[in-house]
């Protein structure tokens, strides 16, 4: 997959909500120890689709790879989730990720994290070094311009990055997820996702803002092209 050298420029990415104001999802979240309110877009898709599925590592180590991962309420719900199952989680992000809530699960051995941009060549080459994965998930958007062609397109960027790395170190049978921003020529990218899996749609979470036009696109069982 080719990644736009032009649009390799987005070295911020928005993680932060630009709303000002909590909502339901916002104090559940707070109140059951994540720092922010997208974890529920992941345990509905999760709990829907069934991304975690420790049968894919055929009784090794299942390996998740978690892309723009900050402030990390993603990685947390994924080691919250292993329950001393064999596992891995590598996390990346262009920052730190929050300890408020961790509990010390950030230290473990099956963690690691990398603060870097996962579209620069140095940091591609460190994740790959670690697969493969059995699971790759991506919630990284760029920070918004307030023009939504513009948003969309970098969204897109982001996006054919995380299917680079679904196609070149996801295991056959793997999972994939990831965000876009609705709009433009992210059909393609759904007509890419479907190509490389069983089974590819396109699905919005409850726990998405109204009025959002992000949704994701889920990949099921990556095909085996050998």
């Amino acid at each position: 997959m080719i990644i736009h050298d032009s649009l390799k420029l987005l070295h911020t990415w928005s993680f932060m909500s630009s709303y000002s104001k909590p909502d339901h999802y916002s104090i559940k979240a707070q109140k059951e120890g994540y720092p922010a309110r997208s974890v529920y877009k992941l345990k509905e898709i999760d709990e829907k689709f069934k991304l975690i599925s420790f049968k894919e590592a055929g009784g090794g180590t299942f390996k998740i790879l978690d892309l723009g991962a900050a402030p990390g309420s993603w990685s947390l719900y994924i080691m919250r989730s292993l329950k001393k199952k064999p596992a891995f989680l590598l996390a990346v992000d262009l920052s730190p990720l929050s300890r408020e809530y961790d509990q010390g699960l950030f230290d473990k051995p099956e963690f690691s994290f990398i603060q870097g941009d996962f579209t620069r060549d140095d940091v591609r080459e460190a994740i790959l070094s670690q697969g493969p994965y059995n699971l790759i998930i991506s919630d990284a958007a760029p920070a918004t311009s307030g023009n939504r062609s513009l948003d969309t397109l970098r969204s897109l960027s982001l996006g054919e990055t995380a299917l680079y790395y679904a196609e070149n170190a996801l295991t056959a049978g793997g999972n994939f997820l990831i965000k876009v921003f609705q709009g433009g020529e992210t059909g393609d990218l759904l007509k890419k996702t479907r190509e490389l899996f069983s089974t590819a749609k396109s699905f919005k979470p409850a726990a998405c803002r109204q009025g959002s036009f992000e949704t994701y696109f889920i990949g099921l069982g990556k095909k085996n092209f050998s």
